[in-house]
């Protein structure tokens, strides 16, 4: 049996840009139909979505079938949760709230087994090894794991050049919403202070050889995002597009709601 090829990895290192969806709402049944879709990734949310371990492997499940590439975000940068995804299938992880070279580094180290990390063995346990079914899995995973780290706070901005130098850090992803709140400026990730900070952050990312990527959910961001060098952007949220879908339908048959509707073209 041989081992899954990262073909997102493969995507970013020759520099193909890659549309990506957020999905939040924990459930199988809604990960498969959004495989069905055509987008080149989905991150599986565990961080601010009621995934676990179990729940994530379930979607990991249902995505295998589909040309598309789980991305799978832990709720934080924890080597023994990074443990567990990784024996459960996951070759490409999206770690939240890192802020330094070290802390880069540490993630870096928790996908790779010794002597070049630290990631602990228990191959036979694994579905990532199909039970030591796979051939060399051990000798060979290494290659196939994908590490993005997420930008979400000035003092990570601080250190992006740091961080972006690691080895082993394939992708730099910035999150607007936090970032916008450390900047002073909750709830507003679309000012320009902020966007400007994502643009230059791009361009470090990039010069540093390393891919960079973004969330949005204005198409036309979306498409400034990859005009400005970023190869893996999200362009939307499972329930965002629900709840506008499903309040648009039901406006056009009782009226606007008198309650706030949602933002136009947020995910947050």
């Amino acid at each position: 049996m041989q081992i899954p090829v990262n073909a997102f990895k493969q995507a970013l290192q020759q520099g193909r840009p890659q549309i990506g969806l957020w999905v939040g709402l924990a459930d199988a049944y809604v990960a498969e139909l959004l495989a069905s879709t055509g987008f080149d990734w989905l991150v599986i949310d565990a961080e601010h979505a009621p995934n676990d371990p179990r729940s994530v492997l379930h979607q990991l499940q249902a995505l295998a079938p589909y040309p598309v590439h789980p991305i799978v975000r832990p709720v934080h940068g924890s080597v023994e949760l990074i443990k567990q995804y990784l024996d459960i299938g996951a070759q490409t992880l999206l770690i939240p709230m890192v802020e330094t070279a070290d802390q880069a580094a540490l993630m870096v180290a928790a996908t790779r087994y010794p002597t070049r990390g630290i990631r602990g063995v228990g191959s036979a346990l694994a579905r990532a090894s199909r039970w030591n079914q796979i051939d060399d899995y051990l000798q060979r995973c290494d290659e196939e794991m994908c590490v993005l780290v997420q930008i979400e706070s000035v003092t990570a901005l601080a250190n992006l050049e740091a961080i972006a130098a690691v080895p082993g850090v394939d992708g730099v992803f910035f999150g607007p919403a936090d970032l916008s709140a450390s900047m002073g400026l909750i709830g507003k990730p679309m000012d320009p202070a902020v966007q400007s900070a994502i643009a230059q952050g791009i361009a470090t990312v990039t010069k540093a050889g390393k891919a960079a990527g973004c969330l949005t959910g204005n198409p036309q961001v979306a498409r400034d995002y990859l005009a400005q060098g970023a190869t893996f952007v999200a362009v939307g949220v499972d329930t965002s597009l629900l709840v506008k879908a499903a309040s648009d339908l039901a406006a056009a048959f009782k009226g606007p709601r008198t309650a706030s509707s949602p933002k136009a073209n947020s995910p947050y």
